[in-house]
């Protein structure tokens, strides 16, 4: 039985997720709390494996509780209205998460999830946890911000500045890093064209995202010239957005 405290300030949604939890027999509910100082006493206390935790609550975020833990030694899944700037640091690093209402059927998969991956991920989750602490703090993200790509073999922790550039390839991207790399995630491209700040990162083409660190040259025949010498198609009524963020790198 997996220990799994609750911490959702709505009734309503909290009694929803008690009364999901009943159904999966893998799951014991020690406890609920409704807001940023009854959910730290209740972790210090309890010592749960799983915390299903809000991100927006009545007296701060789930990133206050984070942010006042010593260690993190549970397993966390996000549960919130749709927030841009939370689901994006989420997303960043690669964190479990569902999105008010709940769908029982994304409930029960990321609960199974958590059967599946048993005690295994904690130490890497304390990195994917850094990583959306410090989104949450800047959003907007820079060249040094870390980004964490999801494989079904491994996680990846990457640096923005790592990405020379992205190719759609069907339901998946492929990442096309420094020193040769490449790796293949099952996200298409526009999950990352939607995540990637624009301010570095160019959609010249339906199947292409460029990171403008590389970017060497641009073609007015319509190609972009990487400084690896890659050539990225530019589709024709892209152009002008090409030509006017080019001319505003700084």
């Amino acid at each position: 039985m997996i220990r799994t405290l609750i911490i959702e300030d709505e009734p309503a949604v909290r009694k929803e997720i008690e009364w999901l939890l009943q159904k999966q027999s893998d799951f014991n509910l020690i406890g609920a709390a409704t807001n940023v100082a009854d959910a730290l006493v209740l972790i210090k206390s309890t010592a749960p494996e799983l915390v299903l935790m809000d991100i927006q609550l009545t007296d701060g975020t789930a990133f206050d509780i984070l942010n006042q833990l010593e260690e993190i030694n549970f397993k966390i899944i996000f549960i919130t209205a749709f927030n841009h700037f939370a689901v994006k640091a989420i997303k960043y690093g690669a964190l479990d998460y569902l999105l008010k209402p709940l769908d029982e059927s994304e409930f029960q998969s990321a609960l199974i999830k958590i059967v599946e991956d048993g005690a295994n991920g904690l130490a890497q989750q304390q990195q994917q946890i850094s990583i959306l602490k410090s989104q949450s703090l800047n959003i907007d993200g820079n060249l040094e911000s870390r980004i964490v790509l999801h494989t079904l073999e491994f996680l990846q922790v990457l640096q923005l500045k790592e990405i020379i550039y992205c190719q759609s390839e069907g339901g998946y991207t492929n990442f096309f890093l420094t020193e040769g790399r490449k790796i293949m995630i099952s996200k298409p491209l526009k999950f990352y064209d939607e995540l990637l700040p624009e301010k570095w990162f160019l959609r010249p083409h339906q199947s292409y995202l460029v990171n403008v660190l590389f970017v060497d040259k641009f073609l007015k025949s319509g190609t972009i010239i990487l400084k690896n010498k890659t050539e990225v198609p530019v589709s024709s009524r892209r152009k002008d957005y090409i030509i006017q963020h080019i001319n505003h790198i700084e």
